[in-house]
């Protein structure tokens, strides 16, 4: 690595993860990638961890180390409430959800594909909530991280989803931090509230839902 490489890795924190110490573990703590995971595990026994830029983080499995160190940037905890990240998809009726489509609104970003079992089991569930409360207000746009557009397309042609859908064409999951489907994020006036991974309680998510209503 060049001095000049070093010095922009220092600026923008982005130390490399570092093993802490078995004598240093606590003897029960969250397992990251599990909670990346949506496993929604509670604490376990940690047989290991890393610090990683300035924070600790444990695991309930050595493989799960090697598994951090690889992206470690995906198995950091989102601080919420953030700015939604970079995000700029036209959905199948022509609609552009960008920052601006974002503005003054509550919007449920569903990410999932047409292969996720879990995620076509939790869409009616989602979609009573959004009968619920649309007339106050609320949105939900899916977001399919299928691999093709065409497959998407296929999908829907054999049935219409009452709710906007868009294929993410721009990989917008990667400045979430989504490691696995379902990943719902509660969007409000463009700042991320809530996130939900894995499976998920519909009543957590209709929970958070009336907390940031108007």
């Amino acid at each position: 690595m060049t001095i000049f490489n070093i010095l922009f890795a220092f600026a923008l924190g982005q130390d490399d993860p570092t093993e802490i110490a078995k004598i240093d573990l606590p003897k029960m703590a969250k397992c990251s990638v599990c909670a990346a995971n949506g496993a929604g595990h509670e604490d376990e026994e940690a047989v290991g961890g890393v610090k990683y830029k300035g924070k600790a983080y444990y695991f309930c499995n050595k493989s799960e180390i090697a598994t951090f160190k690889k992206n470690p940037n995906l198995y950091v905890p989102l601080e919420l409430p953030m700015a939604l990240p970079s995000f700029d998809l036209t959905d199948t009726n022509g609609k552009i959800w960008d920052k601006d489509a974002f503005a003054g609104r509550l919007v449920l970003i569903d990410y999932w594909a047409t292969w996720c079992k879990p995620c076509l089991e939790l869409k009616p569930k989602l979609d009573k909530i959004l009968v619920k409360y649309r007339p106050e207000g609320f949105e939900m746009l899916s977001v399919s991280i299928d691999e093709k557009q065409s497959t998407l397309d296929k999908f829907l042609s054999k049935g219409k989803w009452d709710n906007p859908v868009a294929w993410d064409s721009k990989q917008t999951w990667t400045g979430l931090r989504v490691v696995t489907i379902p990943a719902l994020f509660l969007v409000k006036d463009g700042q991320v509230v809530s996130v939900f991974r894995g499976v998920t309680d519909p009543k957590i998510v209709e929970s958070a839902i009336k907390k940031y209503l108007p």
